[in-house]
């Protein structure tokens, strides 16, 4: 039934883009039809209507344990716009930590109590945090909250203490020209969202760094339209009968969500203008909270009746919410307006096997945005764990010259 409905919803999208755009790898398509459900097949089936992209990353490694990389596409395309939601929070937490580490400033690390203050209209402060050890906030609280639920005010934070301009000017240098991150989880102006807060780093009662107020000045190439649905309710909650207009929200292609995870899960893999500036401590920090789940976590601690422990691991766990003790999850996630998308890397210390899955689908049946209905349980979430398993079946059985030592990410534990 819901086939149908999807038909007629993408009648009513506004005019798609070219096929001759996208990197589609024909074998990875007859993979996934070769092993799919009755369910995966319809969705196949339907790449204008779900908007799916995937990209399937193979990992292989030398005789000196060096990973190589090869990646294969089902409907990549940079041009086809997709909300990507919380997954814009992973390199955020990436240049927070390049930023201290800029800074080198004695007493100045990521668990440094870090005050944020109020400068501008729409803004607000945080002084404490009670989820802390200390009841105190910190880049490292912050980062933690990020991989282990998504939490929106986190990434507000951290937004606020790295600045506007300085998010986009870092990640264009390292050549994600594509990227655009322009705004916070939090209802504001585009003019407010430039304007960033006074930041104090304490020691008690003394004050070791203070971080004035910023304005970004950044440009971003607003002229192609980006336009999704056929309707949508605005701030008011009115009922407007027009697509919403994304051209100046946040934008993070696929291929530079895949990019960056594996530029810091294997930094040695990318030329080096691409990496994050990050100490050793950074990058075992990252791989801890990038794995970890709620109920491993004390502070902060999480209610795990509602924060289960793949509730941000959509490959191969979110519908079924268990995890086996022998695999872990590297990976952000994002879910808004009917997009779900996952950045992941996946490993299977018991068999040794390793491989990366990034990809995301829309799930709106009736075209309307901003009315929470969209089809997450029904479609979106089943989607993404039978993918997630037929590739990790296939990886079970795939021959390796070579076995992956994955003591780096073990020994995180």
């Amino acid at each position: 039934m819901w086939r149908k409905f999807y038909t007629l919803a993408i009648l009513l999208l506004p005019s798609l883009l070219p096929r001759a755009q996208e990197k589609t790898d024909p074998w990875l398509d007859q993979l996934l039809r070769q092993h799919a459900s009755p369910f995966l097949k319809q969705v196949l089936d339907q790449p204008d209507s779900f908007q799916y992209q995937l990209i399937y990353t193979q990992i292989d490694r030398s005789i000196s344990g060096r990973p190589h990389f090869k990646n294969y596409y089902l409907h990549v395309n940079k041009h086809r716009y997709f909300n990507p939601a919380s997954t814009v929070k992973m390199p955020l937490a990436f240049l927070a930590l390049e930023k201290l580490n800029e800074l080198n400033i004695k007493g100045v690390d990521k668990h440094t109590p870090m005050l944020t203050d109020s400068s501008f209209e729409a803004q607000s402060r945080v002084w404490k945090d009670t989820s802390a050890a200390n009841g105190l906030p910190s880049i490292a609280q912050y980062i933690r909250k990020i991989f282990l639920v998504s939490d929106n005010d986190a990434y507000n934070r951290l937004y606020e203490f790295i600045g506007q301009e300085t998010i986009n000017r870092k990640l264009w240098q390292k050549g994600y020209r594509d990227t655009r991150i322009t705004r916070r989880f939090v209802r504001m102006t585009e003019e407010q969202n430039r304007h960033t807060n006074a930041i104090r780093f304490m020691n008690g009662d003394q004050l070791i760094y203070a971080q004035a107020p910023a304005y970004s000045r950044a440009v971003f190439d607003t002229s192609r339209k980006l336009l999704v649905g056929r309707a949508h309710y605005n701030r008011n909650d009115q009922l407007i009968q027009s697509p919403m207009d994304f051209t100046t929200h946040n934008n993070f292609p696929l291929e530079d969500q895949q990019q960056i995870l594996q530029s810091v899960l294997f930094p040695e893999s990318v030329p080096a203008k691409k990496r994050f500036k990050l100490k050793d401590d950074d990058y075992k920090f990252l791989y801890h909270y990038m794995s970890a789940y709620p109920s491993e976590s004390r502070f902060p601690t999480y209610d795990t009746s509602e924060y289960f422990d793949s509730y941000t691991k959509f490959f191969l766990f979110k519908s079924g919410r268990t995890v086996p003790p022998h695999i872990r999850v590297f990976n952000k996630t994002g879910w808004s307006y009917g997009f779900l998308t996952d950045a992941a890397y996946i490993v299977d210390f018991k068999n040794k096997v390793e491989f990366m899955l990034t990809g995301v689908i829309y799930v709106n049946r009736d075209g309307i945005l901003n009315d929470n209905k969209y089809e997450y349980e029904e479609i979106g979430y089943p989607f993404f764990k039978e993918v997630g398993n037929i590739i990790y079946q296939y990886e079970l059985n795939r021959h390796r010259k070579v076995a992956a030592d994955l003591t780096k990410f073990e020994r995180i534990r």
